[in-house]
């Protein structure tokens, strides 16, 4: 997954519709991962010389996200993740856009029954707001019980917010729950040291088994009412290795 550094706001950078259209013609996919829809971060990373997009719509209450994530393992240990959102205020009718910019690599590779490490780092920039980029590292760990069947994430993590000049600490627990052969519960909490945490739930499916993943997802703040909810769905594609 994932990219998301549990800021307040859930928006990057929007892709015109071409070059989207273009990464979903050149991208069908090889293993699983946790990914979208999942805020909390794995220990994985996409395959060796192989590509992944993750696209989809988040609707919130007053605005909707569209997003387009694209990542590429180049060197066999770096994912490397250039991409973001458009977000769409309904209220005034204006869009506002952020972009991200993100590597990744194993520090131990997660293994069946086993656990394993990754560290993430990355920028977020935000045009819109002239306040340059926030920066975030996190560190996700990841353990798998029965056969895989059941896989749980916690990430620990750091955000530097260029508007507030603020130092955050960011976290996340989540879990993935297989229901069946092409579908999996995931479920989980996340937030950081300011305000209050957040949670999401929802459902991922293999339309094609380890090439086209579909899932939908309900969230909300702790404590809140309907206004701070969301919906999402999204598209997950992933290659086979072809880069050089």
């Amino acid at each position: 997954m994932t990219h998301f550094q549990y800021s307040d706001r859930f928006g990057t950078a929007y892709l015109p519709l071409s070059i989207v259209l273009s990464l979903l013609l050149c991208t069908l996919a090889t293993s699983a991962h946790a990914a979208r829809p999942m805020i909390t971060d794995d220990a994985r990373i996409v395959d060796d010389k192989a590509c992944q997009l993750e696209s989809w719509v988040k609707m919130n209450r007053g605005s909707t996200e569209y997003w387009a994530m694209p990542a590429c393992n180049f060197t066999g240990n770096l994912e490397v993740t250039m991409g973001g959102s458009r977000t769409h205020d309904d209220a005034v009718g204006t869009f506002t856009s952020d972009q991200i910019f993100q590597g990744k690599t194993l520090l131990k590779p997660l293994e069946t029954n086993g656990w394993g490490a990754a560290l993430t780092l990355g920028t977020d920039r935000h045009p819109q707001s002239g306040s340059g980029r926030d920066l975030y590292a996190n560190v996700p760990l990841s353990f798998s019980f029965n056969d895989d069947k059941f896989v749980l994430h916690t990430n620990t993590g750091w955000l530097r917010e260029q508007v507030t000049k603020r130092n955050l600490l960011t976290w996340g627990l989540g879990s993935e729950t297989q229901l069946t052969e092409r579908t999996w519960l995931i479920a989980e909490t996340f937030g950081q040291n300011h305000g209050k945490p957040s949670y999401q739930m929802g459902l991922r499916h293999w339309l094609l088994p380890n090439r086209i993943q579909i899932d939908t997802t309900y969230g909300n703040q702790f404590g809140s009412s309907t206004s701070q909810r969301w919906f999402s769905i999204g598209l997950r594609l992933l290659s086979p290795p072809f880069l050089p």
